[in-house]
């Protein structure tokens, strides 16, 4: 019996700092199923970051170098931050909890340093880690002629507001460091005269360049930012925490209530059947690692120990390998996200186009 066709998708990944290893432990799992064909992928922030580790390590050798490069990259990462931890090999301050307090204490003096300065005074020389990582990680040079996967990387161009999606033959080190720049800590990064912010601010991921440069319909959305919380948060650090995820996800809802919206248009017969082509009928998919994360505070997303982010990526496989127990079978078929339940309010459809 001949071997069925591996199933299409397209992977979107949202950034949230160290949280992006769950990103890690879904892309190793997915990357682990030769049933899937990965023919696109778009990130922002550290989704950008996994986005071009993996779209590397296709084009230099198939599954398991992309699976080999993501370790690779995390693994620099998480080196990079002992240069940085006094705290780091000591487990007698660790058992005293004094990393916990360490953390605590270092976030509030930083809070505090970022809002009367900024990192064009603290940061004159714009250090930056991660763009090392990058270059001992990825040789852009040979990424910018990938063609076994399409590449697209957001930024936020700082002086229009507008989202900037940097397409396969665009990528450089420069432009997955503009995708993860945020503002506070890091110089706008300056590209062709232009100058860029976190892609996360306007396309958390962004999902419109599927629509015109994939061939597949099937979009996967892999989350790092909680959309719903049970709780109010009341402290100052909770409530900073919950804008910045809901004003990191609201770029994506719109996107994902405007393809609500087409689907609505199709399902209900509103289009003639001579323009009905001209619509395309995108399935979407979701990854979501609520569970995983709802119980880390907003100071994890910078934490970058091996066990910390390892113990990410093992929940990310695990969130992934019951998502394609569970959905494998509807890709190319269906969508396993209900838009139309998740953006329904009563309202008049000429209301929901205004609002589009």
């Amino acid at each position: 019996m001949a071997k069925a066709k591996p199933k299409k998708i397209n992977l979107a990944f949202q950034g949230g700092g160290s949280h992006g290893a769950v990103t890690w432990g879904v892309a190793d799992r997915l990357l682990e199923d030769d049933r899937i064909e990965i023919e696109a992928i778009s990130g922002s922030s550290a989704g950008a970051v996994n986005a071009a580790a993996i779209a590397y390590g296709l084009h230099k050798g198939g599954r398991e170098n992309a699976r080999e490069v993501l370790d690779h990259l995390w693994k620099r990462i998480s080196e990079a931050n002992k240069h940085y931890d006094p705290l780091k090999g000591n487990p007698f301050l660790e058992a005293l909890g004094a990393r916990d307090m360490m953390s605590t204490v270092s976030s509030q003096m930083f809070d505090m340093m970022t809002r009367s300065l900024s990192p064009y005074q603290f940061n004159p020389f714009d250090i930056n880690p991660l763009r090392d990582i990058l270059e001992d990680t990825i040789n852009f040079e040979s990424l910018r002629h990938c063609t076994v996967t399409k590449l697209f990387i957001a930024a936020t161009n700082v002086r229009s507001g507008k989202v900037h999606v940097f397409e396969t033959k665009d990528i450089s080190t420069d432009v997955v460091c503009a995708s993860t720049c945020l503002p506070l800590l890091f110089k706008a990064v300056e590209i062709d005269d232009e100058y860029y912010w976190d892609g996360g601010y306007m396309g958390n991921p962004v999902l419109f360049p599927f629509f015109y440069e994939a061939e597949s319909s099937d979009i996967l959305i892999v989350h790092v930012n909680p959309i719903e919380r049970d709780e109010v948060p009341t402290t100052s650090p909770e409530i900073m925490n919950r804008i910045n995820e809901i004003s990191f996800n609201s770029s994506l809802l719109r996107e994902l209530r405007a393809i609500s919206f087409i689907h609505k248009l199709l399902d209900d017969g509103w289009i003639k059947d001579e323009y009905r082509d001209r619509l395309r009928d995108v399935r979407i998919h979701s990854i979501r690692s609520d569970e995983a994360l709802k119980g880390l505070d907003v100071n994890s997303k910078f934490r970058t120990d091996l066990k910390f982010l390892t113990g990410l990526k093992e929940q990310g496989r695990n969130i992934a390998d019951a998502w394609l127990n569970e959905h494998f079978d509807k890709i190319g078929e269906c969508s396993t996200v209900n838009l139309r339940e998740m953006f329904s309010s009563g309202e008049d459809p000429a209301d929901q186009m205004t609002a589009l």
